[in-house]
């Protein structure tokens, strides 16, 4: 067994073999620039684009031309909400989103609101669920967009999408979502679920870091500003030179990843009951953070009561883990997630976030489970 045992596969996911055995051609033999249409070398990567828009369209289940593909989730929110609010604006200004969400939703929100949005953060529940009845007594005459995580990053929690999204279609609002930690995990239907807009990013299901993906919903065509400019690719939604090798990384881990759905589900949520069933039965005085009934297959976050948070994390040497979002590990400050749903900063400071994937082993839990027992009770000792 190596260690430090990696259970960190929400901040990012090793890329898989067969991901890399179809991105290697592309760094040094088909090498082309996909926008050069007038040789082979530029073909060949051309097709190799359109290719990987289909393998990813397919997972989500949606029209091809429908995929624009950028450098992660965090440029495809700031696409997405950035670019619905500069058509919409000043006529329509309203924005509903979630206290939970991403800081690359959150962040983007704040920045717009200084220049005229209006933002409503809707509050969760103590499992990090929001109702649809917050969403519909949220609506104004002016809400243009509903962003709404289809999955925390940080408990897991999954929103009711399809119901949220249904809300948006009969009020003629956009309807956005941070998919990052569910796209691969979970089965995701964009058009069954009335999604318009999706955030992806590849380096969360076994792809390269610095290629994803935006879903934007036909409907959309010339309703949304591109926030990129300088050579129109990408239907016009974001120019600059596509990074072919790892948008077929992209393409391949998705094709892969709708493969193993059903399989790699299972797997993963067995290992994560283990860990919990074990944690829960080891050691007193801890808690499970967010909704036991809808959430990620692969994730726990547990907090220990008793310890001081630092040192608990400083005292996993031999397992990876996190105790938030990678986003916001250099904060001092507890997660916002758990303050969010009630947790006590004590609490939230003594939380950890364990992910799972599609590497992690039995025998890699059942270490995990006596290892953090040994840690707790030296702390608490």
């Amino acid at each position: 067994m190596k260690l430090p045992i990696y259970l960190d596969y929400n901040a990012t996911t090793p890329v898989d073999k067969r991901v890399l055995e179809k991105m290697l051609p592309y760094f040094s033999e088909n090498f082309g620039n996909a926008s050069s249409r007038s040789h082979l070398y530029g073909w060949t990567a051309q097709d190799a684009v359109e290719n990987a828009r289909l393998q990813v369209a397919d997972l989500i289940n949606t029209n091809p031309k429908e995929i624009i593909f950028t450098s992660g989730a965090t440029e495809a929110n700031n696409l997405a909400i950035k670019g619905l609010f500069e058509i919409n604006y000043p006529e329509k200004k309203h924005i509903i989103t979630v206290e939970t969400e991403h800081k690359a939703v959150l962040d983007v929100c704040e920045h717009l609101a200084r220049l005229g949005a209006n933002i409503t953060y809707l509050k969760p529940d103590e499992t990090g669920l929001i109702s649809v009845e917050q969403i519909e007594k949220s609506i104004q005459t002016d809400t243009f967009l509903i962003s709404v995580m289809y999955a925390n990053n940080e408990i897991g929690t999954i929103q009711p999408i399809k119901e949220i999204g249904e809300i948006a279609r009969k009020n003629n609002i956009f309807f956005h979502t941070d998919a990052t930690q569910a796209v691969g995990k979970i089965e995701i239907d964009v058009q069954d679920e009335n999604i318009n807009l999706l955030s992806l990013s590849g380096h969360k299901l076994y792809a390269p870091k610095g290629v994803g993906a935006l879903y934007v919903n036909k409907k959309l065509t010339g309703k949304l500003i591109a926030q990129m400019d300088g050579g129109k690719h990408e239907r016009g939604f974001r120019s600059g030179t596509l990074n072919v090798t790892g948008i077929v990384g992209l393409g391949e881990a998705c094709s892969i990843a709708k493969e193993n759905q059903v399989a790699d589900y299972q797997k993963v949520k067995n290992l994560r009951d283990k860990l919990e069933v074990g944690i829960l039965q080891n050691i007193s005085d801890v808690k499970i953070n967010g909704n036991l009934e809808n959430r990620l297959p692969n994730l726990t976050n547990i907090s220990f009561g008793g310890v001081d948070g630092e040192t608990l994390l400083d005292g996993f040497r031999d397992i990876a883990v996190s105790s938030g979002s990678a986003c916001t590990s250099a904060s001092v400050e507890p997660s916002y997630v758990l303050k969010s749903i009630g947790l006590s900063n004590e609490l939230a400071y003594a939380s950890i976030r364990f992910s799972l994937g599609k590497y992690t082993t039995e025998g890699e839990i059942d270490f995990t489970i006596q290892y953090v027992k040994n840690i707790v009770d030296s702390l608490r000792k």
